[in-house]
């Protein structure tokens, strides 16, 4: 099984906001972009939320992000997987990424939320236990096309409702 790795944070000085998935999927990786599969909600969700040009490219996106209270990264430095699917990740295959220097480097930050249940599950084994701050934490629904169970208007609901509450 191949051992993948995850992109450097997308983080401004304002950041206030950590957004953390797992890990990139196969097309983030090929494309070497968060959240490049075409039906992954996420980068719509963000250009309603922040007002960007959902025509824009992928440099003015992250531009765009720097320039807001968001930050963006992964929880997984590197791990195992064939596929894209979070359920194929081997298990003890996991590395977290060094979040005691990227809290210490951006120490506006505040909350914490999760785009899916295995960043947050991968976040309070691997990161929390000994990451010493008192960051609010919340898992939003993943904005994968796997998670057929919630519409996009759901989706998009649900992420506008808790990033609004934290701005």
């Amino acid at each position: 099984m191949p051992t993948i790795y995850s992109f450097p944070p997308i983080a401004g000085n304002q950041a206030k906001i950590l957004i953390l998935g797992s890990m990139p999927g196969e097309a983030s990786l090929a494309a070497q972009q968060y959240y490049a599969h075409q039906r992954n909600a996420f980068w719509p969700i963000m250009t309603q939320l922040l007002q960007i040009d959902p025509q824009a490219s992928y440099q003015e996106r992250i531009t765009a992000l720097q320039s807001s209270p968001i930050a963006l990264w992964d929880v997984l430095k590197s791990c195992k997987r064939v596929g894209s699917l979070d359920s194929m990740i081997e298990s003890g295959s996991q590395i977290s990424n060094d979040f005691q220097s990227f809290f210490s480097t951006h120490r506006k930050i505040t909350h914490v939320f999760f785009n899916g249940g295995t960043a947050e599950a991968s976040f309070k084994r691997y990161v929390l236990p000994g990451c010493g701050l008192n960051l609010i934490c919340a898992r939003l629904p993943s904005t994968s096309p796997a998670n057929a169970c919630f519409s996009f208007d759901d989706k998009c609901r649900a992420w506008h409702d808790m990033l609004r509450s934290a701005f």
